[in-house]
């Protein structure tokens, strides 16, 4: 995740990017979840601080945004890694590319018709959700290795645009 804008307190937060990778032996509300965030080598103390509150969950209302729900179902969180983020995305083109130096690689694209081969545009409208308002749908497939090592291969992936404060999603919509 790249931010573009955004602030904790008196802290910016522009331009700071963040992943994390995260694996549940089931459903995700069953929790027993684990968690390893990452955050970009290139913010300073005072951002690592900030963003490290927000990815888990800490001064959001309960269940308010993906962080809090997430952070609700995980038994085991590694401690925060700090190294070089590269994040490309194109939410309306629905690709994306994420290195995290050491952690992981992956890839999102358009999900292709399986007959002809063309991209097929699916897209989810959460007016009520706690993550986005739009989400694309995509295919992902990456690898990751260290506290929690993954193989995905032509998987689900979403690509959105996040509007959040601390009581979730800022609506630019109209809900219908």
């Amino acid at each position: 995740m790249s931010i573009a804008q955004g602030f904790y307190g008196d802290v910016r937060l522009d331009g700071v990017n963040i992943a994390v990778v995260f694996q549940w032996p089931g459903a995700v509300h069953e929790g027993r979840g684990k968690c390893q965030p990452i955050v970009d080598e290139r913010t300073s103390p005072e951002q690592r601080d900030a963003i490290l509150k927000i990815m888990t969950g800490q001064d959001t209302e309960p269940f308010a945004t993906m962080f809090a729900v997430y952070s609700s179902t995980i038994e085991q969180a590694f401690e925060p890694i700090f190294t070089k983020i590269d994040f490309e995305a194109d939410v309306d083109a629905r690709r994306g590319r994420v290195h995290v130096e050491g952690v992981f690689d992956i890839v999102g694209e358009p999900i292709r018709n399986p007959v002809t081969g063309a991209e097929h545009r699916v897209r989810i409208d959460l007016p009520h959700g706690f993550e986005y308002e739009i989400a694309e749908n995509g295919s992902g497939s990456g690898r990751s290795q260290g506290n929690i090592a993954l193989q995905l291969d032509g998987t689900y992936a979403q690509f959105a645009h996040l509007h959040l404060n601390n009581q979730g999603p800022i609506r630019h919509r109209a809900a219908v």
